[in-house]
């Protein structure tokens, strides 16, 4: 079953945020000592994914074009709207409480390879080891960031079960469209890339840097373009 391990990630956010809701009173230095560990351990996990491309040039070109795709179409903007959205229609608290949890979450849970190579994994091969490792993360994860954000995290297993869901559907199909070297060439890169916004994710959690990461994954679409691009002309 394709699906499988993306459903059992959407499961580990959902019981995560609740518990999260449920144990929302954690003293405020024990959420922020937790926070300081989790984002520095995002941002070790993003440079260790990051070492792993093969070509990095495509890594830069990809996130210089993609950063700007990202800015022209407001990508961040939009899904901050889709978060307040959410908010409006499930009619809690004071602005911004859900759409911050939803955003931050989203971010979090979707950008970096362990989403893709996960997804490619349990389409490809049946193999959803690494979405399973992927779920416990994003279980105790949700479980902070409900407690520091609020009960908008829970939403963010939608985009995840969304997303996930759609490259796993897709990768059951795709070797018989794509040389399996050309497959392995993006995987590589576009780990590299995800390491990069991971690492830019784990600065923003520690209140280092304020990046618009959401505007930067274009960038994975256009290193798709661009491994495609170089398996064509020199294949």
């Amino acid at each position: 079953m394709a699906l499988l391990g993306t459903v059992v990630n959407g499961i580990c956010i959902l019981i995560g945020a609740l518990l999260g809701a449920i144990f929302r009173n954690i003293p405020e230095r024990i959420k922020s000592t937790v926070m300081s560990g989790i984002g520095l351990s995002v941002v070790v996990l993003g440079v260790k994914m990051g070492l792993e491309s093969k070509q990095f040039l495509i890594v830069i070109i990809s996130l210089v074009v993609g950063g700007v795709l990202g800015e022209i179409w407001d990508i961040e903007e939009k899904l901050e709207r889709l978060g307040k959205w959410v908010e409006k229609r499930a009619g809690y608290g004071a602005e911004g409480a859900i759409s911050k949890g939803f955003v931050s979450a989203t971010l979090l849970f979707v950008v970096g390879s362990m989403a893709i190579v996960g997804a490619l994994h349990s389409g490809l091969r049946g193999d959803h080891l690494v979405l399973y490792t992927k779920s416990i993360l994003d279980g105790f994860a949700s479980i902070i960031l409900t407690a520091t954000f609020g009960i908008g995290v829970i939403f963010s297993a939608i985009p995840v079960v969304v997303y996930q869901g759609s490259i796993a559907l897709m990768a059951t199909q795709i070797d018989r469209f794509i040389p399996p070297s050309a497959l392995e060439a993006f995987i590589a890169e576009s780990t590299a890339t995800g390491g990069i916004l991971i690492v830019a994710i784990g600065l923003n959690m520690l209140n280092l840097t304020s990046v618009r990461v959401a505007n930067l994954l274009p960038s994975i679409l256009v290193n798709a373009l661009i491994v495609a691009f170089m398996h064509v002309l020199f294949e």
